[in-house]
């Protein structure tokens, strides 16, 4: 088990055509047009993880990383895509999908429970413990730690073996359907965000 540290982009030919990508942000902040992309995780559910990071003052051209985030082609496996999907879209000015989400299945299936966070799943399904102590560490430093890459790395680690087992569930429970429906709709969702309505229901009757 490996964790690879890129600056700016992966290098060509990192993954197999049509390989589903387990995808993670790390940036500054929630707001996602004020605080910068700094980190993006990746993973195909192989024994290594990597990580690109973007400096201050990026382009975010990385021509490699966003041919593989916008193959349609290709699966990307999130926890809480929303909001990757959106940093992703506002940053590199690409929609990373067809999407798959841990957490909205997790809401959709395990509804005897209120705990839907990754650490949550991971023990639950997976029975591991992940640390969750660098996940509020400043992302736009000089230098990332080691726990900080280790921290990243986890968060696309177990998303792959997560959604087989979710995804088991929810055909047992007959709800297949409609979990596809919600991951369809995410890139939406996610725009939705960038243009002005992250709290909003419009769907609500008043």
């Amino acid at each position: 088990m490996t964790v690879y540290f890129h600056e700016e982009d992966i290098p060509a030919g990192l993954f197999a055509p049509g390989a589903s990508i387990a995808v993670d942000t790390e940036t500054m902040g929630l707001i996602t047009p004020r605080d910068r992309l700094c980190v993006v995780q990746l993973s195909d559910g192989g024994p290594d993880e990597h990580l690109v990071r973007f400096g201050p003052g990026s382009d975010y051209a990385a021509p490699e990383l966003r041919a593989v985030l916008a193959d349609p082609a290709r699966l990307k496996l999130y926890h809480f895509g929303r909001f990757d999907i959106a940093a992703i879209q506002h940053y590199l000015g690409v929609v990373a999908g067809p999407a798959w989400d841990t957490k909205i299945a997790s809401r959709l299936i395990r509804t005897y429970t209120d705990r839907h966070g990754l650490k949550e799943l991971v023990r639950e399904l997976l029975g591991q413990e992940l640390s969750k102590a660098q996940q509020s560490s400043d992302w736009g430093g000089p230098v990332l730690s080691d726990a900080q890459k280790e921290y990243a790395a986890s968060d696309v680690r177990h998303l792959h073996r997560l959604k087989e087992e979710l995804e088991r569930r929810l055909a047992r429970e007959g709800r297949l359907a409609i979990a596809q429906a919600c991951f369809d709709f995410l890139p939406v969702r996610a725009a939705l965000d960038l243009a002005g309505w992250p709290e909003q229901d419009i769907f609500a009757h008043a």
